[in-house]
């Protein structure tokens, strides 16, 4: 009924809505048969349906490699953000993630819904990776060493400063960027940009996110999650959760604000690495995501409903089929 309701209020989302599932419906049926490439390609679109798509449309070879590569990442991402994992077992798991790829019996039970399915059957994605050609496994392999050794780094670290929060979002983000490049060159399909425009594509969408999750984050249970940098939010309040309360409701819309024009700083590099890609569909896998993190952060200026849970991006404007 909910869906049903939105698309009376907004018609013009109807068209697009269709699209995405027909788009959807035709990626599902193009899914290998093979147990462990299956599970992957499904599990990919049950965690990002929009990327999902997008990679598909890749050439085999590639279109594999990409897969792998995010599957591996949300994997340690899920590992990251279950704050009811204890750091003295969180630690070391993040450490040797990059090991683990290569064992196909390795598995590590935690996560919620879709997350944890991916974690209890890893050992479907180390056999995928293990199949892979060797130049895209070390690329995979040196992003995923890298986030490993950085999300340690922040596990017992709140984000202070600004310097702070542009480290961890290249930590989280900023290799994934580096990444894509990574493999998009190993491809013979792009050339190998700077490391500073590929950096910039991740911390634009980390950045937006960030934003966009304050509540959820902020309310993680057992603990909170905080990210908005320290030297931002006590220019405006003396906690960061206290930007959620309503009589703080002025300071916490200028506080955002002042997050937002942060992200912003980022999109002048995310142009100039799109506008240097060769291949369509290399520009639609990176345009997509800039896109739609353009739209969130404008649903979220100056908007106090990022502190009351209420900001969400229709499916109709996400539509990218």
């Amino acid at each position: 009924m909910e869906s049903l309701r939105v698309i009376l209020w907004h018609p013009n989302d109807l068209y697009p809505l269709m699209k995405l599932k027909m788009a959807m419906g035709h990626a599902k049926k193009q899914i290998p048969s093979d147990p462990h490439w299956g599970f992957c390609y499904t599990m990919l679109h049950n965690v990002s349906r929009s990327f999902a798509l997008v990679i598909q449309e890749l050439d085999s070879d590639i279109r594999d490699a990409v897969c792998i590569f995010y599957l591996v990442l949300r994997a340690l991402d899920t590992v990251e953000d279950d704050t009811s994992i204890a750091n003295d077992v969180k630690v070391p798991i993040l450490m040797d993630f990059h090991d683990h790829i290569y064992d196909t019996e390795w598995h590590f039970s935690c996560g919620k819904k879709d997350y944890k399915v991916l974690m209890d059957e890893f050992h479907h994605i180390s056999t995928a990776f293990l199949e892979l050609r060797r130049s895209y496994q070390e690329a995979i392999e040196d992003i995923t060493r890298r986030m490993g050794a950085g999300m340690v780094k922040f596990t017992c670290n709140e984000v202070e400063t600004i310097e702070d929060y542009n480290e961890y979002c290249h930590y989280v983000a900023g290799l994934v960027g580096l990444g894509l490049s990574k493999l998009l060159h190993a491809s013979g399909k792009e050339d190998l940009p700077p490391d500073t425009l590929s950096n910039s594509m991740g911390l634009f969408l980390q950045k937006t996110n960030i934003i966009m999750d304050y509540l959820e984050d902020i309310n993680e249970i057992p603990k909170s999650r905080m990210f908005w940098p320290r030297q931002i939010w006590s220019k405006y309040v003396n906690k960061l959760e206290d930007l959620k309360y309503e009589e703080n409701s002025v300071k916490a819309v200028h506080c955002l604000n002042d997050m937002v024009t942060n992200a912003l700083i980022h999109v002048e590099d995310c142009l100039k690495f799109m506008s240097a890609l060769r291949e369509p569909v290399s520009f639609r896998i990176c345009a997509i995501s800039q896109i739609m993190a353009i739209g969130k952060l404008a649903l979220c200026y100056n908007n106090i409903e990022v502190f009351r849970g209420g900001v969400k991006m229709r499916h109709g404007k996400m539509n990218i089929a």
